[in-house]
Formats: structure tokens, sequence, C-alpha cells
């Protein structure tokens, strides 16, 4: 599978996505878990069908030292052990700010409710950025049919 366009290759792509990663870079500096906000990417990606993403933040959250059965086992947190309540609730939130056409008006109270117990404001509001960063990263490789298998720990860092 080839990519539609070279993104990379692309000035205008290529101011965007430096943005994004800057953008990112906000939150990997806040006080929500690293293994948190892979968790997060991963889930969003997931649900996407984005490869290249899925290819990234697996790769560079088994790196850090996640564990390959919690990784397996993203997909079907909500019937997995290995997640903490903190975690559930933030791929909880995730699923819901990432399938948001799917329920008018957003993420249910009760989904932000159980969030908001385990996160301060400042971290909550990392991870709604996050979400929404990682779905537009997910749009982007989406769209332009970014291949995935090839990314090596590290190479966008």
């Amino acid at each position: 599978m080839n990519a539609r366009l070279n993104a990379f290759a692309s000035p205008v792509t290529g101011k965007l996505v430096k943005h994004l990663v800057s953008a990112g870079k906000v939150v990997e500096g806040t006080t929500l878990p690293a293994a948190t906000q892979e968790l997060v990417k991963i889930r969003a990606s997931q649900i996407n069908g984005c490869g290249g993403c899925l290819d990234m933040h697996t790769k560079e959250a088994a790196a850090a030292g996640e564990t390959s059965l919690r990784l397996n086992l993203i997909a079907a947190w909500r019937e997995a052990t290995v997640f903490t309540e903190a975690e559930r609730a933030a791929l909880e939130l995730t699923e819901q700010g990432t399938r948001i056409a799917d329920a008018a008006g957003g993420a249910p109270d009760e989904v932000w409710a159980r969030a908001a117990e385990h996160y301060d404001e400042e971290q909550l509001l990392a991870l709604v950025s996050l979400i929404a960063l990682i779905n537009t990263f997910n749009r982007l490789n989406v769209i332009l049919q970014q291949p995935a298998g090839g990314y090596q720990v590290g190479q966008l860092a």
C-alpha cells in the first residue's frame, strides 16, 4: 500500500504537522500519566482504523515498558482487569470523544464525571486535547492512506 500523497514533502502539511506535534509536546509535558497518554492514542487509533498511528504508538508504548498483555487488551478494556479505574475512565472518554457523532451532545455527563474523579482540571484539559489531537492525526493518515508497519521507535521524536 502506498500513501495517496507524500504529506512529509508538502510545505503546507509539513507546517501543519509541525504545529500539531508541538501541541502534542504540550500535552506530554503535563501530569497526565505517559502510559495513559499512549493508551488514549492507541484506543482512538483503533476506533478510527489508523494503522500508521497504531504502528507508532504500540511500538512507542512497548519501548516505554507497556506490557504486551495490556496492549493486546486495549480494544477490550471494559472486560479487561489490567487497567486502573483512572485508565478506564480515560479510555471511556476517549471513545466518547472519538465517536462524537454517535451521541448528540458529545460525551455524556456521567462519562465526564468518571474522568473527573481521577484527573484534575489540567489533566482533564490535557486528556481532551490529546483526544482531539490523535483524532486529527488519525484522520490525516486514514484519508491519505498512510501505510503502517515500518515505524521505528523514536523515528519522529
